[in-house]
């Protein structure tokens, strides 16, 4: 498998920023893409040059020429489009939230392993270079124990007000549109939290539109989440050692954030350089998919299936906390 050809299903926002920065990918092409209605499928290949623009995500899928799907649909679609494409023999790098819970997320897997095909859960930030650097610098011992971690994810969304944003039935609301950003890296951090503690702002539409979690742990360590979109916050990881302490100032998901390391007192800080590529960042994520598709792996080493599961369950421990539900899915 020499180029990987790829194919994208759902022709929103974020599958343009996909699609733009595979430009970055050596050895990667975009052949196909699909939309439920075709003049959709057809602007977007217009802007992103595709050999086949197609009108349903089964002949999407069916497509012989595509090795691999990246998967843009709403959170609530993901389950259904990714257990459709893992039934045709497709590889699958699917966006973040996996699923809605951790029990679609499990049939994922599960269906994954069966066909012994590719699966990834499309969590670009784990693959960016500051997110290497930061597990690089914990891995060192270079902030010794952690104590605490405060992280906090805000916007106000501006009309036009995307659907998923706010309808619960697309798994809208604050905590899996960008409470997960602050629930992952915690995880990266910290590990598993022994107890959380949640509680929400319900949005008319009874989804979260403020979110505030604490996690704690049995040697003492917490860790404060907030998510929002009423408030246009920093959006900014604080992690604390007994050694030293670690900022990743705005965005600190994304590529152009700025790792400040504070070895000593608040006014010690460094900032520790970090390289930067041309683009959004989502070529670093389609880089390693198809490492792991040349090396015929059917899981990543880095994005692990038990990452995604861990994450998911944690989610919905934070959602049961805060009494989060969505509908159709949850009862």
């Amino acid at each position: 498998m020499t180029v990987i050809r790829w194919g994208i299903l759902g022709c929103g926002r974020i599958a343009r920023k996909f699609a733009s920065d595979l430009q970055y990918v050596k050895d990667a092409e975009l052949i196909a893409v699909a939309s439920r209605q075709q003049s959709t499928a057809d602007a977007f290949a217009k802007e992103f040059p595709a050999k086949y623009r197609h009108d349903s995500y089964e002949a999407l899928a069916e497509n012989p020429e595509v090795d691999v799907i990246y998967i843009a649909s709403p959170h609530s679609h993901h389950h259904e489009h990714t257990l459709m494409c893992l039934e045709r023999k497709k590889a699958v790098l699917c966006e973040k939230a996996l699923a809605l819970n951790s029990k679609q997320v499990k049939e994922m897997i599960d269906k994954a392993r069966k066909e012994k095909i590719f699966l990834m859960e499309a969590l670009w930030t784990k693959f960016l270079p500051h997110y290497q650097k930061l597990q690089e610098l914990l891995a060192e011992g270079r902030l010794g124990d952690i104590r605490s971690m405060l992280v906090n994810f805000g916007f106000i969304p501006q009309p036009p007000v995307p659907a998923r944003l706010l309808d619960p039935a697309l798994g809208g609301g604050t905590m899996l549109d960008i409470g997960i950003y602050n629930v992952f890296i915690t995880l990266s951090v910290m590990g598993r939290p022994d107890e959380i503690e949640a509680t929400m702002t319900p949005a008319s539409a009874g989804i979260d539109e403020q979110c505030a979690v604490l996690f704690k742990y049995k040697n003492g360590a917490l860790a404060q989440l907030f998510s929002s979109f009423t408030s246009n916050l920093a959006t900014e990881a604080d992690i604390n050692g007994s050694k030293s302490r670690i900022r990743l100032t705005t965005r600190f998901y994304e590529p152009t954030t700025t790792i400040e390391f504070y070895p000593d007192r608040p006014d010690s800080r460094q900032i520790i350089p970090v390289p930067k590529e041309p683009g959004t960042g989502y070529q670093y994520e389609a880089r390693h998919v198809g490492e792991c598709l040349r090396k015929g792996l059917t899981e990543s080493p880095i994005m692990t299936h038990g990452d995604s599961l861990l994450l998911m369950e944690t989610l919905d421990r934070v959602r049961k906390a805060a009494g989060i539900v969505y509908k159709g899915v949850d009862g």
